[in-house]
């Protein structure tokens, strides 16, 4: 029967992609498929319908995310894996692809899936617009066939799989919303009894209103919505381990008190983390979520007392809106952990200077400065900055003549203490590490200051980056009179400051000032909240504005193939390529490696960049699991360059090979090369020659011979990320 059904749906494909092949249809279905603009049109559409659709636009368009979320990505994603079916021209030969040749699994097919649950949302919010979302749904489904990359059983599963999760969707939410509307959101449940709109309001539900305690709860709601998404993005494998990622997964199997250029909280957390789900993706980056909500619980709740809470789930919303800060919650950096012991120094503070502070408060205010450099260096800068509240505030000097903050300043120091008498044993390489950062040695030759305000405007969301600067400097210029703002101002402003002054003689890093940018948007949330309802109009929208494009980067950015998909033209270079092709390097030098092995002589592998030692440690299994008896070294320079420094090295494997491999010049654009990807036409990418430069003369020095292998580029997604040079390195000295 199976195999009846299979001829059947073979033949109805040759029936579509051949038989009815003409001119008119090859230029019609492939855009039928793949509109152009058709996600930025999509995009507007939903916001245009959230913005002046009222209940019912809003609802068609948070249900549509939605469905597109657990849907599409989730429902349809495993679906493809799980049945696993090839795409039709890899098993008939003579089958026309006019829209390229991906190697994703065939059944069901996600186009038709995403369009059927669009009809199926909008037959219960506009079924008009239904009757020609449904002829659409199938039309788009007829050009998947074809431009033959679906079978017709593809696009029928498709069609079921979008209007069945539509549908859960939207009654499953309706249900929630009807379990837990008259508990928790009492007010709005009132104006809006039923999510599907079947059910009538309540008298007099036009003047119920929403309570802080409402918006509160609605801060939480998104939260763990928020959480379980970042965990669900994780589980997925979509990106890979950057290089401080993978570089500091090797810290965490040598647990020691500091590192070359770290203080020891981000090992110490990775290991935490691989203990308890393994040493995978996931393992590595689990508390990076975890950390995320512990710092929107802690924020919500400290404004919310001073705000209300409907400002305080616009800091929440704002939060989430700036790259810099969500990049946190799915990468595990130095960057989450010391935001996060930042603010708990900043809340635990402010109750300590209160008048009614106690040594309690100051022991853990210190705790969590403390704790602070224990992840980054940068904490020992929230001293400077509470020097500074202290010096513009005269009511809180009083405490200096307690023993409260010189306790706290006690703990800090016994917690910064390991790190200290770790430098000092190891001729203070971290001092110098950070210095050649900051490079401070070098001549006022050039000014940098424009780079670092643009990486910070984008970054941190051009509508919340002014509003922040605004607040900072409107405070600043009219009157430091209230104690919260202040103390928000002290805790933020100075560090970004030193940076911005910095950035007028050296290159600065957009995420050195990311403990800064919590503050600064609590500054932002209280000075604005003082002043909306003397705000124009038009400026009132600007927050809404702000979250619409933050929520567009961060898709982005956690997957761009969205914006390919959206422009209609593959990009011409991958823009997340450090977090991309590393599974497919480790097994090139892995390949590599077994072939110098075949000669007779065990081999190991040298690395150039401690970047890619890390990665190929963790993504070839054999190393992976040798990790703690390396066959992955850095080469073994004479100084300090990196934590391998200081663990053993190869240099006691006399007689053996080992193979030397380091990242090769990669393609640049072409010159015009806009127009022609753009106009789709020609090779976007020209190659480097080879720059004929040997490995280190470390390196040389130590083996009798050293070979090129050549260069071997690396491929992810049909497209080349990275390219690796390779060395033959025999007879260890």
């Amino acid at each position: 029967m199976f195999d009846w059904l299979h001829a059947a749906d073979v033949g109805l494909f040759r029936a579509i992609n051949q038989s009815l092949a003409n001119g008119f249809f090859d230029w019609l279905m492939p855009r039928v498929s793949d509109p152009p603009c058709g996600v930025p049109l999509l995009i507007a559409l939903l916001a245009l319908l959230a913005w002046k659709g009222g209940a019912r636009g809003r609802l068609f368009a948070a249900m549509f995310v939605l469905a597109l979320f657990f849907g599409n990505w989730l429902t349809v994603d495993s679906l493809k894996h799980l049945v696993a079916r090839p795409r039709p021209f890899h098993e008939i030969l003579d089958a026309r692809a006019l829209v390229g040749r991906g190697d994703s699994p065939s059944m069901p097919s996600s186009h038709a899936a995403n369009w059927f649950s669009a009809a199926m949302i909008a037959l219960i919010y506009y079924r008009r617009v239904a009757w020609a979302l449904f002829p659409a749904a199938a039309l788009v489904g007829f050009s998947r066939v074809y431009n033959g990359v679906h079978y017709p059983s593809d696009v029928l599963a498709g069609a079921v799989v979008g209007m069945g999760y539509a549908a859960a969707v939207v009654f499953g939410f309706d249900a929630l919303w009807q379990w837990a509307g008259p508990k928790w959101f009492r007010g709005w449940q009132r104006r809006l009894p039923s999510l599907t709109l079947s059910m009538k309001r309540e008298p007099g539900a036009e003047d119920a209103g929403a309570d802080d305690g409402q918006w509160l709860r609605l801060a939480y709601v998104v939260m763990g919505a928020l959480f379980v998404a970042r965990i669900a993005f994780l589980a997925s494998g979509r990106l890979e381990l950057s290089e401080d990622e993978a570089y500091q997964w090797v810290w965490s199997k040598h647990l020691a008190i500091s590192y070359y250029s770290k203080p020891p909280m981000i090992a110490y957390t990775q290991f935490l983390g691989t203990h308890l789900w393994g040493d995978n993706q996931f393992g590595v980056r689990f508390f990076s979520p975890v950390i995320t909500l512990v710092i929107s619980l802690a924020l919500v709740r400290f404004m919310a007392g001073f705000v209300g809470g409907r400002a305080a789930f616009v800091l929440l919303l704002a939060c989430t809106a700036a790259p810099l800060l969500s990049v946190g919650a799915i990468v595990m950096t130095i960057d989450p952990l010391s935001v996060m012991f930042w603010v708990a120094a900043m809340i635990a503070g402010w109750r300590a200077t209160q008048p009614a502070g106690t040594t309690r408060d100051w022991l853990w205010t210190g705790l969590w400065v403390g704790l602070g450099f224990l992840s980054k260096p940068t904490a020992a800068y929230q001293v400077i900055c509470f020097a500074v509240f202290f010096c513009l505030w005269p009511p809180a000097r009083a405490h200096l003549r307690k023993r409260g903050p010189w306790l706290a300043l006690l703990v800090a120091m016994a917690c910064m203490a390991p790190v200290v008498g770790w430098n000092a044993a190891h001729d203070w390489v971290t001092v110098k590490h950070v210095a050649a950062d900051g490079q401070l040695e070098r001549p006022w030759t050039r000014i940098y200051v424009h780079d670092f305000l643009l990486a910070e405007f984008l970054l941190l969301n051009p509508v919340f980056f002014a509003g922040a600067i605004w607040a900072s400097i409107a405070f600043w210029r009219r009157g430091r009179n209230d104690p919260l703002q202040l103390w928000l101002f002290s805790m933020g402003t100075p560090l970004f400051l030193l940076f911005f002054l910095l950035s007028w003689h050296s290159r600065v890093f957009p995420n050195w000032i990311a403990p800064s940018v919590a503050p600064m948007f609590c500054l932002m949330i209280v000075y604005w909240r003082a002043r909306w309802d003397a705000l124009p109009r038009a400026l009132r929208h600007l927050p809404c504005i702000g979250i619409a494009v933050g929520a567009v980067a961060l898709a982005l950015a956690h997957d761009t193939r969205l914006l390919e998909r959206a422009l209609g033209r593959r990009l011409p270079a991958d823009p997340l390529r450090r977090a991309h092709g590393w599974r497919e390097c480790a097994a090139v030098v892995g390949q590599a490696r077994d072939q110098l092995q075949a000669e007779g002589k065990p081999a190991f592998m040298i690395g150039e960049h401690y970047g890619f030692v890390g990665e190929v440690t963790f993504y070839l299994p054999e190393a992976k699991r040798s990790v703690m008896d390396p066959i992955v070294f850095f080469y073994a320079s004479k100084v300090p360059q990196n934590q391998f420094y200081f663990w053993p090295s190869y240099l006691d494997r006399h007689g053996q090979n080992a193979l030397f491999y380091r990242e090769a010049p990669r393609p640049k654009l072409k010159p015009g090369w806009f127009s022609r990807w753009w106009r789709r036409e020609g090779d976007l990418l020209e190659a480097q020659p080879p720059e004929d430069k040997p490995p280190p003369q470390e390196v040389i020095d130590e083996f009798e011979s050293v070979t090129n292998m050549g260069v071997r580029d690396i491929v992810w997604d049909g497209r080349i990320v990275r390219s690796v040079e390779l060395f033959a390195c025999h007879n260890l000295r």
